[in-house]
């Protein structure tokens, strides 16, 4: 096999199932088992809710939730990730389905699902990395408290308004809120919240959120409870085929397709950044991801979907959550997720049909408190004051408007306080001449960068240069300065152009080896006086400045 082909080979690999995705299978199936049955029962409501939010339907939902997340089970890059519909992803999708229809959800899915997987491909998915700790940490905060307020109606045994933003839709299902239903939900969604924390405090080993489900469905069921269940479920899937395509349609869906790509890519890999913190019942990380991998994974899980009619899929923090508390260790849990809904719509939906959404509201409840550790939260508000700010206003406009405009806000605020940062420890230092002095030193200058000289600091560090006064000779000292862009080396330009047309000599010490083709190309060297006024050491500069200024001394006095 030829080097090409091998590298080739050994690329792909990387994107592709392996024994080592279910390490430790052994010891763990029986967990995992009980953590996709938990998962499968949680995402049931949670699926059809989103298909008919979006506008396509209760099926499309639930076909997502089994296709999509028995394909990015399979060949996602997380152990732990469950994927299907979201809460973010019907914001973008309902606009869409308003103007282009039903039709064209299979359609769509496909275009971002491709799209998806090249952003994979392509290695994009390490991105993710870049994105600072307080603006990952507020976005498990404003999830956290979206998963929580999305639970509302269901705890009131109100119906939610699709489409609305959820403080305000769990506000406005409170108020409508009527006796004795509401006291029966909230009595149903307290009983699953007491079970939750008793079982996890006193019988780790069970399941406990599939264990307050079946008590709080036996109970509704035995005191004849009056309370909104899950209700009708459909009965089959159907065939995977390719929707139609044309050009029209093509172009009509492209940046729709665009912005459904973006916000799985940037979900999915957030969900699984967090999963990959968050610590299951016995007390261990869920482990590292592949965001690549990952990336691909969701890619195909949307095309599949889209075959089957469903909808573009990412993964779901709330699920993921679920699954991770339920203690799943490896990607079967994911996979009986998925095998749990397909066995319900086929042989259980009668059955599960029965059990009351109060209590998968009080699971996700107690779920969603339990995704924001005190302690982290505690951590980042007492770190810096730009690090919390942007912690809140993260956290603040995920919950008020989505997750793409909170990262790109809170990714905005945190470069503007990174740059703010850089800025302050970038200075410009006059320094004595060391050693004896000499004649004429009064009136030569030494002046030593420090730090970053880039846009953020370049006009500061201008104005206190060129502010010297009663001076012939200024040496800038470069050797210090560890950052340099476009634009600090555009300012020193300016600078030594500034201070040679008020007859000052300037004379450059220092500049780094990584810096020298910038200021060789910017212009820098080509703005002194003369070439030879570029120097390595200190003290040939000073030397060459003190016979600068005694050269003015004897023409002055002659």
């Amino acid at each position: 096999m030829s080097t090409d082909l091998r590298r080739s080979a050994t690329g792909l690999a990387r994107f592709l199932p392996s024994r080592a995705d279910y390490a430790g299978l052994r010891q763990s199936w029986r967990t995992d088992v009980f953590a996709g049955i938990t998962v499968g029962i949680v995402a049931l409501p949670l699926a059809l809710a989103f298909g008919v939010s979006s506008g396509v339907g209760a099926e499309a939902g639930l076909i997502t939730a089994i296709v999509a997340g028995l394909v990015a089970a399979v060949m996602g890059g997380s152990h732990v990730q469950v994927s299907g519909p979201t809460a973010a992803m019907v914001v973008v999708l309902a606009p869409v389905v308003a103007v282009h229809g039903t039709g064209s959800v299979a359609l769509l899915s496909l275009m971002a699902g491709v799209m998806v997987c090249l952003l994979g491909i392509s290695g994009l998915g390490k991105a993710v990395a870049f994105i600072p700790w307080p603006v990952v940490e507020g976005f498990t905060l404003g999830i956290a408290a979206i998963i929580f307020l999305q639970q509302v109606p269901l705890a009131t045994g109100t119906a939610g308004t699709p489409g609305h933003n959820t403080l305000l839709a769990a506000i406005e299902a409170a108020s409508r809120a009527e006796a004795p239903t509401v006291l029966l939900t909230l009595a149903l969604v307290a009983g699953v919240a007491v079970v939750m924390v008793l079982v996890q405090k006193y019988f780790r080993a069970l399941p406990a959120s599939l264990l307050a489900v079946l008590l709080a469905t036996a109970a509704a069921e035995l005191l004849r409870l009056d309370v909104p269940r899950i209700g009708a479920l459909p009965h089959s899937l159907p065939s995977p085929s390719l929707p139609a395509m044309d050009p029209a349609s093509l172009g009509a869906l492209a940046m729709p397709a665009v912005a459904i790509a973006a916000l799985a890519a940037i979900e999915s890999l957030l969900s699984a950044r967090v999963a990959g913190g968050m610590a299951g019942p016995d007390g261990t990380p869920s482990g590292a991801y592949i965001p690549d991998r990952e990336l691909t994974g969701q890619g195909l899980a949307s095309i599949a979907a889209g075959l089957f009619g469903g909808m573009p899929a990412t993964g779901a923090i709330a699920r993921t959550a679920v699954n991770v508390r339920s203690g799943a260790k490896t990607r079967l849990s994911a996979a009986v997720h998925a095998v749990v809904l397909l066995g319900i719509v086929y042989l259980a939906a009668g059955l599960v049909g029965s059990i009351p959404l109060a209590a998968l509201g009080g699971v996700l409840m107690v779920t969603a408190t339990r995704m924001v550790s005190q302690r982290t939260v505690a951590a980042i508000l007492r770190s810096t004051r730009s690090d919390a700010a942007v912690f809140v206003l993260t956290a603040i406009i995920t919950v008020a408007f989505d997750l793409i405009v909170a990262i790109q806000i809170g990714l905005a605020a945190a470069a503007l306080f990174t740059l703010r940062k850089f800025a302050s420890l970038s200075s410009v230092q006059r320094e004595d001449i060391a050693g004896p002095p000499a004649a004429g030193d009064e009136h030569i200058a030494v002046f030593r960068l420090d730090g970053a000289m880039f846009f953020g600091a370049a006009e500061r560090i201008l104005q206190e240069i060129s502010q010297v006064r009663d001076v012939q000779v200024a040496i800038i000292r470069l050797s210090q300065l560890r950052m340099l862009d476009a634009t600090g080396a555009h300012a020193l330009v300016e600078v030594i152009s500034a201070l040679e047309l008020r007859g000052i000599t300037v004379l450059l010490k220092g500049v780094r080896p990584d810096h020298l083709a910038l200021v060789t190309n910017v212009g820098v060297i080509r703005s002194l006086r003369h070439h030879k006024h570029l120097f390595e050491d200190l003290p040939a500069a000073v030397e060459h400045a003190r016979s600068h200024v005694l050269r003015n001394a004897a023409a002055a006095t002659a």
